[in-house]
């Protein structure tokens, strides 16, 4: 099950100083240092032991292995990774990621590290080289096909590589023999190779543009047009050379016309970097906000546009973009939406579920908004694909104005974490649509006779004379009697009967008098708030059932008078819905006068003290509803 946030406000990237220990004692690193010198030991990770458990979690190790010593950020925060130095080798070499020379262990440990941070090194199978690049600096990730990139794609890899960002490309391999294949024109198949610089060249009385490229095996270079010792060189004056440090040396560096580039290289991959990653006199940063939610069953797991019905219950997030970019009519933002902890929930069967985001002009009313919305108003951009990676992120340049993005699983029912990140050009600013809580209920009304008894009352005042007695006054178990014998009567409403804790609820709810039992006139009050439940559940209850979808309670409970964040919606929806997602009438009864019971007790305390325990009124309601 996913986490539900109780806190689902957008919040500044993360520092690497305050960096979350991983570990499960709780000790930071200098304190497993300290605690490993004062006992004169080596440290040894009980947390990931040197085990098979730890190198596979889908089958038994294919070969002996023997551990040996040699003689990071996730999901917007920086983790603490502590590890012990135990490798694993098979005869004496170590097996997976490893370095030229047999006495050099950093990159081991670096993917140790790695493993233990995603629960074993089998879970690192599959991985992406953007998704590594995202773990290890914190940024966030854009993966573009360069034979289909916008007309603008220079721009964005020239302010990519001003900002400090990583950029890498490559060449598509056809088959596995492929891989690692030399071109005509020198370049390696399946290679990753580094973006570094571009520029342009005055050659022949035209502006070139030229792109520098990087093959970190520090040799193999391009050698068609603008290669090392091409004759374009020797038309480009010495001083221009100097200032694009172009040197003839096979040092695996090189430049290219951009041009040819979009013609041999398929792939690119940016990973822009957060402002702390960065220099702090590195210009043009760029501003960051992120979002933490969850994807729950019956609630919030609404699926993509594909199911109206359940679409518009996903979280919804309003992004406000009142800057626009430099010399631009447009505002710029990269929207990031990744799932989190996937690869170490795969020992429990999880795989990558498919995900993507819509984009809505925002209207101007708050709230979150409804089905019908949705019906009548296309999007305005969206994610280019719904597809099962880990993060899905795109680029977009749109007007000034309110926007609200919709994060979703494509199929509905589908659950997990979220992490929303949004990069823009200028500052935006976003607000979780979901996360006030508010109640607008009427005052209770105090129990008085009327003048002139209806009909009605006629008969519930015979009912209650012949249960209650000559005090007129019902136990829970007498009012549980009353209750069904009255609604089984109502022909427009199917049901089970009224639960026992129903009627206590109701009796805690009403009774002025504090004896446990209900009067006749507090039933009459009662009997119309009941009266209004009933219609706003029939209202809901489309298939008249007699249960309604959990997907449909956040709307019901506003006609009720109650707007809650999802974090509360999460937990009630997880206490009376069933497996179906559907509610029952006793259930909805019952969440009801628990709600109206704990705002009344809310309001009656922070009335007597305004420093009441320090909680605000959701605080408060999830403290009451779990009780």
């Amino acid at each position: 099950m996913p986490h539900l946030y109780q806190d689902s406000k957008p919040r500044p990237p993360a520092l690497p100083g305050a960096a979350r220990t991983t570990q499960g004692s709780g000790k930071s690193y200098e304190e497993l240092k300290q605690e490993c010198l004062r006992k004169g030991v080596l440290f040894e990770d009980p947390d990931f032991p040197a085990c098979s458990s730890s190198l596979f979690f889908s089958e038994k190790p294919p070969i002996p292995f023997i551990w040996k010593r040699p003689g990071f950020w996730q999901h917007n925060e920086w983790l603490d990774v502590v590890i012990d130095d135990r490798l694993p080798t098979f005869n004496g070499r170590l097996v997976f990621l490893h370095s030229a020379e047999r006495n050099e262990f950093w990159s081991a440990l670096l993917e140790k590290a790695y493993a233990k941070l995603n629960g074993s090194y089998e879970a690192l199978k599959g991985g992406s080289t953007i998704e590594a690049m995202e773990d290890f600096t914190g940024g966030v990730g854009e993966m573009y096909e360069v034979k289909k990139a916008p007309d603008n794609f220079c721009e964005i890899l020239e302010k990519a590589l001003k900002r400090c960002s990583m950029v890498g490309c490559s060449i598509d391999t056809s088959s596995a023999a492929e891989s690692e294949a030399r071109t005509p024109f020198g370049l390696i198949k399946g290679h990753a190779y580094s973006v570094t610089g571009i520029d342009e060249v005055r050659y022949r009385g035209q502006q070139v543009r030229l792109i520098r490229i990087r093959n970190p095996w520090g040799q193999v270079e391009w050698n068609g047009p603008w290669s090392d010792n091409s004759l374009e060189w020797r038309l480009v004056s010495p001083s221009e050379q100097k200032r694009l440090s172009q040197a003839a040396l096979d040092d695996g560096e090189f430049w290219m016309k951009f041009e040819d580039f979009k013609v041999h290289f398929d792939k690119v991959d940016i990973c822009n970097l957060t402002p702390d990653a960065l220099e702090d006199s590195t210009a043009h940063k760029w501003e960051v906000t992120i979002h933490q939610g969850s994807w729950v069953r019956g609630s919030t797991a609404g699926g993509c546009r594909n199911f109206l019905e359940t679409f518009w219950t996903n979280p919804q997030i309003k992004l406000h973009l009142t800057e626009k970019d430099d010399g631009q009519d447009d505002c710029t933002f990269i929207a990031a939406l990744m799932q989190k902890d996937r690869r170490k929930l795969k020992k429990f069967g999880a795989e990558m579920l498919t995900i993507g985001y819509s984009i809505y002009e925002s209207p101007s009313r708050d709230g979150h908004l409804g089905k019908d919305f949705f019906r009548y108003h296309p999007s305005k951009a969206r994610s280019k694909t719904y597809i099962n990676l880990r993060e899905v992120s795109n680029r977009f340049k749109l007007p000034p104005g309110d926007y609200i993005l919709i994060p979703t699983t494509f199929e509905p029912h589908q659950e997990a974490d979220f992490c929303l990140r949004i990069f823009s050009e200028k500052k935006a600013i976003t607000e979780d649509l979901d996360e006030n809580v508010a109640i607008d209920l009427p005052e209770p009304p105090n129990p008085t006779p009327s003048p002139q008894e209806t009909e009605e009352e006629k008969q519930f005042r015979a009912l209650f004379e012949q249960i209650a007695g000559k005090d007129m006054e019902v136990s829970a178990e007498e009012l549980e009697y009353v209750l069904n014998a009255v609604l089984k009567k109502t022909k427009n409403i199917k049901f089970k009967n009224l639960s026992i804790i129903s009627c206590r609820n109701i009796i805690s709810l009403m009774d002025t008098s504090g004896n446990g039992k209900l009067e006749f006139n507090e039933f009459t009050v009662f009997w119309e708030k009941m009266k209004k439940w009933i219609n706003i559940f029939l209202q809901f209850d489309f298939d008249k059932s007699g249960s309604m979808s959990s997907y449909e309670l956040r709307s019901a409970l506003k006609a009720a008078g109650y707007q809650l964040n999802n974090y509360l919606l999460q937990l009630i929806v997880l206490r009376y819905s069933d497996e179906q997602f559907q509610i029952e009438f006793d259930d909805f009864l019952n969440c009801l006068i628990r709600l109206e019971n704990a705002s009344r007790v809310f309001q009656a305390l922070s009335v007597k003290s305004k420093e009441f325990i320090n909680l605000n009124i959701g605080e408060f309601i999830n403290l009451a509803m779990n009780i």
